[in-house]
């Protein structure tokens, strides 16, 4: 069972292996995720959001960690990391959502599933180099011979081999192992370091000690015997790291309760004293923090020198791990050094060596074609095998060089690479390359240099930046070998969009391992302010140089003229896609800035705009069923900024629409197109809310009546005892929905946070308020999804459901529809509707912002009424010394008028009928104030002046 169950895994990723270079994230693991306390948090702290999600087994991921060390700068604190299990219908989007909510903790992610690259030697693709397959050509190439001259390892240094098991009985690995004779196999933990018998490495994937041979994965034996096979035993091959032992760690799942472990093994062997960590294995994209935590901890907290393969992509890709930070990524090359047909190549690979027919233990066949038990061999390609030999070059290098960090052995590496960027046949990918090709002996022998930029830090900080931006740049620079003389950072543009205006760091002389910053004079950059295609990636060259001839060339991305704008005049910096959305434009919350306040958190996990005019006729971009979400919003144009406009400190612009329904069609549609407008003032009294206004035009060929359109927001607002605990309320004075965190236990200090939305312009007002823990059968219950008919629901019943108790007495993950129904929209008829969303850190400031939102969207943003109301709503005479008559259409339904001041506050009302009315204001200080007429449907508002 355990042999066919890892057979089935293993194919299915190495059949799906090519299919797989195409998508942006690897797998994930269903029903698990993994997440990051934020210092000072205990696990207590997520009970109450664990029970609201019905998850269990929260555990610790590595308890026996070690701590961060303050002369280590940049070490991570592993034991703040748990793994816990959910139902497997559970959405992530929302156990990130209840969980973020907390306040508690730092990230949640999914835990990545990433393959093996193992690449067949096709002989039909390979023929030409069968001549080079019955041999080990590849050591002559990166100089092996040469380099055991100097020095062979030694079974000290020891090569963590993270990967699929491996036959240990194999004539050429049996005697190569890493043995833990502290702990022999007897049914104890004899070292106390968590793991019952380790004696010969871990199957990380399977929590057991059986890491060894399984006939349908060979991947991890072949890895092993490029880095570490038996040298001068008259079998076989040469392993380039000679000497040098290797620890088997299996990462791939052979029973029913396995899952992929790379990360967690890359952590073991950082804890079991392996100098060197080799990872042939990883995925395009899916960046994953969590994944960085654990090659940070190896990396800078263990001080392992960590390797990983860039994969076969023959693209200009992210991969990972090979991409991430502290981790040597490893590209692959033929034997004349040109670039290997399937190599990834991209400005984080630092390196490459030999990737093309590599002769290696096999580990498949018990006896071989002669007839000798566990002695066969085999040639095979792909960087997964490149990279195994710069990992035992690695560990060559700590033998001969034990004074040296990890850090100033990756460095050394680098700098000794023969360049073959010159090489005609290589030009298409000179700089993407990396520094060239491994040679071992120039590692051993050299004393070269090395400075480098550790850490690039863009300010101000965002994860994209618009056109007409400008932004500085700083770096932090570090000498990791011999001391340099007059260094100089100078910092280009490789895209015709983003200009270097001071581009020059004279950083001067730096002895081994020190730093400098520039943070005092940074660069200077701009961005283009116009021309620049959506979401493009600008790549910046860091070219260092210094007195002899040094010079080194690194890369830093940052992405351009997102499909998002991100207004931050104020204390509420908000997101606004294409396409509808706010905070996010999608729900994994990786694209865009989100919704915060007060330089805090995001607060709202997913919102967005909503229109319906029955239960199968809905257009929106939010959360649907199974993890996904509906697309009916496509754009007509990219959102803007405008910094200042022309009525608010910024001004922002979106034109997007649904699909037009075709009578006997399947779309569910609406058929509108909408102008998105919104304003952020940065003056006091105007910090806490922005403007939405969206003008709707009706594209079909019927009468949209009604027509429902509103705001969904799924608040996660952070209160002091870490739980989900966020209840919401409606405030049927201002139309204003609202979500606040409840106080902890006692003892524990008050919430901090509301938030929510007001109507400012429409029909009659709707809210709806959604506890996230409702049962099954109620009428809206996101646990299992958001539907049409629950959409239209929130949408169309009006203040019923406003639910003033929703998540009450104990607090849930809630979230509220606000919105309005306008009776009719004619073909071709357009329409306005205006929101407010607000955040205060007390109910009765928010109540104060969305009274001033009022205000000032009455008063500084001229109103545009609906085309019956244009010439038929009047309040004369204007200004006023006390007597004002109010006229409204005849078929408004007028039911009150009210009287704001400059605050928003209601200083006067009163009640009314038809379409006129009387009023005196003579007792009244003189000044600016908004008259509101409240009618059966909408809301109209005029500013008056009294004298």
């Amino acid at each position: 069972m355990k042999n066919t169950l890892r057979a089935l895994f293993f194919y299915l990723i190495i059949g799906l292996g090519q299919a797989a270079t195409a998508l942006a994230t690897p797998p994930t693991i269903p029903g698990r995720l993994v997440l990051k306390l934020r210092p000072g948090q205990a696990p207590a702290a997520l009970e109450a959001a664990l029970n609201a999600l019905s998850a269990h087994g929260l555990r610790q991921k590595f308890p026996h960690t070690q701590a961060p060390n303050p002369e280590r700068p940049g070490s991570v604190d592993l034991r703040q990391i748990y793994q816990v299990e959910l139902p497997a219908a559970t959405p992530f989007d929302r156990a990130r959502a209840v969980l973020l909510g907390t306040g508690a903790v730092e990230y949640v992610e999914p835990l990545y599933t990433r393959e093996p690259l193992y690449q067949p030697n096709d002989p039909r693709a390979d023929s030409t180099l069968t001549s080079l397959a019955a041999s080990q050509f590849y050591l002559k190439q990166i100089r092996a011979y040469r380099a055991w001259d100097v020095t062979r390892g030694d079974s000290s240094i020891v090569i963590g081999i993270t990967d699929g098991g491996v036959r240990l009985t194999h004539e050429d690995l049996r005697q190569q192992l890493k043995h833990n004779y502290a702990d022999p196999i007897n049914g104890l933990d004899d070292d106390g370091d968590g793991y019952v018998d380790n004696f010969t490495g871990w199957d990380l994937a399977n929590n057991d000690n059986d890491c060894g041979y399984d006939i349908t994965i060979i991947h991890g034996s072949m890895v092993a015997g490029v880095a570490a096979a038996r040298t001068d035993n008259g079998l076989g091959i040469a392993g380039l790291g000679n000497q040098c032992r290797f620890m088997p760690l299996n990462i791939y799942p052979n029973t029913p309760t396995g899952s992929f472990a790379g990360f967690e093994a890359v952590v073991y062997a950082a804890d079991h004293g392996c100098q060197v960590i080799n990872m042939s294995w990883g995925a395009i994209g899916g960046y994953s923090r969590f994944e960085q935590d654990a090659i940070t901890y190896a990396a800078v907290n263990r001080d392992a020198v960590v390797v990983a393969a860039a994969g076969n992509t023959n693209a200009d890709v992210l991969f990972y791990p090979a991409s991430y930070d502290h981790v040597l990524s490893v590209s692959g090359v033929q034997s004349t050094d040109q670039k290997s047909g399937s190599g990834t190549f991209n400005h984080r690979v630092d390196l490459v060596a030999p990737g093309i027919s590599i002769l290696t233990t096999q580990g498949y066949h018990t006896v071989s074609a002669s007839g000798v038990a566990d002695a066969d061999y085999v040639a095979v390609g792909g960087t997964s095998f490149a990279s195994p030999m710069v990992a035992a070059a690695a560990a060559l290098v700590r033998w001969q060089f034990p004074q040296l960090t990890a850090a100033q052995v990756r460095a050394r590496l680098r700098q000794t690479a023969d360049n073959i960027d010159a090489l005609p046949a290589n030009a298409a990918w000179a700089g993407r390359l990396g520094t060239g090709r491994l040679n071992v002996l120039r590692a051993l022998t050299e004393n070269p240099r090395e400075a480098r930029v550790i850490a690039s830090t863009f300010l101000p900080a965002r994860p994209a930046y618009a056109p007409g931006d400008t932004l500085r740049l700083a770096v932090d620079v570090q000498n990791m070998l011999l001391p340099v003389a007059g260094l100089t950072v100078t910092v280009t543009s490789l895209s015709p969009y983003l200009t270097v205006r001071q581009g020059s760091f004279a950083v001067g002389n730096m002895a081994t391992l020190a730093r400098a910053t520039n943070f005092s004079a940074p660069f200077r950059l701009a961005v283009a302010p116009s021309g620049i295609p959506l979401n493009a990636t600008a790549t910046l060259r860091y070219r260092i140089t210094a007195a002899g001839g040094f010079q080194y060339d690194q890369y830093v991305d940052l992405m351009l003229n997102p499909d998002y704008v991100v207004l931050d005049a104020n204390d509420l910096n908000i997101t606004l896609t294409s396409r509808g959305n706010l905070a996010f434009d999608n729900l994994a919350g990786t694209v865009g800035a989100g919704l915060s306040y007060r330089a805090g958190g995001n607060i709202l996990s997913e919102g967005g705009l909503l229109l319906a005019t029955t239960p199968t006729r809905v257009s929106d971009r939010l959360r649907s069923s199974g993890g996904q979400s509906r697309q009916s919003f496509f754009s007509l144009r990219q959102a803007t900024r405008q910094q200042p406009g022309p009525r608010a400190d910024q001004e922002a612009r979106v034109a997007f629409q649904d699909t037009i329904p075709v009578a006997g069609s399947r779309v569910r549609s609406v058929g509108v197109a909408v102008r998105q407008r919104a304003y952020a003032w940065a003056t006091p009294g105007r910090r806490d809310f922005v403007v939405l206004e969206y003008s709707l035009k009706n594209l079909t060929a019927d009468t949209l009546k009604p027509l429902y359109v509103g705001i969904f927001a799924d608040w996660d607002l952070p209160n002091s005892n870490g739980a989900a605990r966020n209840a919401a309320a409606y405030d049927s004075a201002r139309a204003l929905g609202y979500c606040y965190a409840l106080a902890g236990p006692a003892g524990t200090p008050a919430p901090m946070a509301y938030a929510g939305v007001r109507l400012l312009r429409g029909g009659a007002p709707a809210v709806y308020s959604i506890d996230g823990g409702a049962p099954a059968g109620s009428p809206i219950r996101l646990a299992d999804g958001f539907s049409l008919a629950e959409k239209f629901l929130a949408l169309s019943s009006g203040t019923a459901r406003a639910q003033r108790t929703a998540g009450l007495p104990n607090g849930a993950d809630v979230s509220q529809v606000v919105g309005t129904r306008l009776a009719r929209l004619a073909p071709g008829d357009s329409t306005t509707v205006a929101f407010a969303v607000l955040a205060a850190p007390t109910l009765a400031q928010l109540q104060a912002s969305a009274d001033a939102a009022a205000t000032v969207y009455a008063t500084v943003l001229p109103t545009r009424p609906a085309a019956l109301a244009a010439t038929d709503f009047r309040v004369y005479p204007n200004p006023t010394t006390g007597p004002l008559r109010v006229e409204v259409p005849a078929d408004f339904g007028l039911v009150e008028v009210r009287l704001l001041n400059a605050l928003g506050q209601v200083v006067r009302r009163q009640a009314a009928a038809g379409h006129l009315l009387d009023v005196q204001l003579g007792s009244l200080p003189a000044g600016w104030y908004v008259v509101q007429a409240v009618g059966r449907h909408q809301i109209m508002s005029r500013a008056v002046a009294i004298q």
